[in-house]
């Protein structure tokens, strides 16, 4: 498998230029959605300076009234700054990212795009890139509308890699010397620092040599101590499979308007990301709690124990489901003999089912469990699950196994900790 065969591979990169880059950098959109003083502490700071701000719509406002109007705003204000020469382009490149977390660990990465020809979100799919988590189909077309017109992507998907061997991204971190520094600045509300670099020719081929290595089918085969031939799973969407998923449907879209020999050169086949590390020591897995608006709590946990015969209050054997709701009512509820692998599972179940018959019920995910319980706390119509972390070394064989996991299983790290938009792309000609 050469360079061109790989579903990782360099890009037409853009940064922005003459800005302030910590005013430019924001969080990745879909983080806290049910935090506006958030969102709006980051509009104050950005005022009227060049934003990526400017060029995303916050998932809350997704289903807002007015988001028609604001996809508009976000594409012609693209147009602009493409017009204004904000940008400036680093042709086929790889960058390769240094990230200062909140708590002082750094998570190394590489920027480059994935060829989405190579990914399939199906669950079972024998695809090269895979999702790790249930796609929510309807999440998909308001996603749809904000790229399907935009001139350029700016990413937050992160792509993992199942490399316990440090092979790929981690000999970087002592060749940055030969490299052109590109980026050194703090991040807005938390978000720690940021240095990037932009590879050699050299450094790119030993990249690609290493890739090539992990996606060897022997390799593979003895890495999972697999009996039988299955396609070779090489990377796991670690974050932001609906914004890949989205651009998916997009460049399938142009494919029927598109005759097959010219597929390979449209711009919508690919889209900009970050590969990390499964094994990357920063990189932990945290939880994505639920906590459930609209209903009313009491009879939402009795729902949950009349769902599954024999659960039971308390800790014991099986599935435990920590919960909170008020000021006052907190517990566990153990479910015994779960048929799901983990309590995520058992909780998504239910609550599926439960919401279906709910008008006006609303399920968020929230990132940490202190701001899960204020969140419940603070109204009379609101529960908060509190869920155990993944073990991250289960994650590629789980979905060898299983296909995939339940939506929002994990988090690879704090809301702060996500991938703050910088590079860009051009996704039309």
């Amino acid at each position: 498998m050469n360079a061109h065969e790989l579903p990782f591979r360099p890009a037409d990169i853009l940064l922005p230029r003459e800005c302030n880059l910590s005013l430019w950098s924001v969080v990745a959109c879909d983080q806290y959605t049910s935090q506006p003083e958030y969102w709006q502490r980051v509009e104050e700071r950005v005022g009227r300076a060049p934003s990526a701000l400017r060029l995303i719509l916050p998932e809350r406002c997704l289903e807002g009234p007015g988001v028609e109007s604001d996809i508009m705003e976000i594409n012609t204000t693209m147009s602009r700054y493409l017009r204004e020469g904000r940008f400036q382009e680093y042709p086929d490149s790889l960058f390769y990212v240094e990230r200062t977390l909140s708590g002082g660990k750094v998570r190394r990465g590489l920027v480059g795009m994935v060829d989405l020809e190579q990914y399939d979100y199906e669950p079972g799919s024998g695809a090269p890139v895979r999702a790790t988590e249930d796609t929510v189909l309807s999440r998909i077309p308001p996603r749809v509308a904000v790229r399907k017109n935009a001139p350029i992507e700016l990413p937050h998907v992160m792509l993992l890699a199942d490399d316990p061997e440090g092979t790929v991204i981690e000999p970087l971190s002592d060749q940055t010397g030969e490299m052109e520094e590109l980026y050194n600045f703090p991040l807005m509300e938390g978000g720690g620092h940021i240095r990037g670099w932009r590879l050699t020719g050299g450094q790119k081929e030993r990249v690609f040599a290493a890739l090539r290595a992990l996606a060897c089918p022997a390799v593979f085969r003895n890495r999972y101590h697999l009996t039988e031939d299955l396609p070779v799973l090489l990377f796991a969407v670690g974050d932001g499979n609906h914004s890949l998923a989205a651009a998916k449907a997009c460049y399938e879209r142009a494919k029927r308007l598109t005759p097959p020999e010219h597929w390979a050169a449209l711009p919508a086949r690919y889209a900009l990301c970050e590969l990390v590390n499964l094994h990357d020591p920063s990189l932990e897995f945290e939880p994505i709690h639920r906590v459930v608006f609209g209903v009313e709590p009491r009879r939402l946990l009795d729902g949950l124990m009349d769902y599954y015969p024999g659960a039971t209050q308390g800790r014991g054997e099986g599935h435990v489901l920590s919960y909170s709701a008020g000021r006052w009512i907190q517990g566990e509820i153990t479910v015994p003999r779960p048929q799901q692998l983990l309590p995520v599972g058992t909780l998504q179940t239910f609550l599926d089912g439960y919401l279906a018959g709910c008008p006006g019920a609303r399920v968020d995910y929230i990132h940490g469990a202190g701001v899960a319980r204020r969140l419940a706390a603070g109204r009379e119509d609101a529960v908060a699950f509190l869920l155990p972390p993944m073990d991250k070394g289960e994650l590629f064989p789980t979905i060898l196994r299983d296909g995939v996991l339940p939506r929002k299983t994990f988090s690879m790290g704090r809301a702060c900790d996500k991938r703050f938009y910088l590079e860009a792309r051009k996704i039309r000609e």
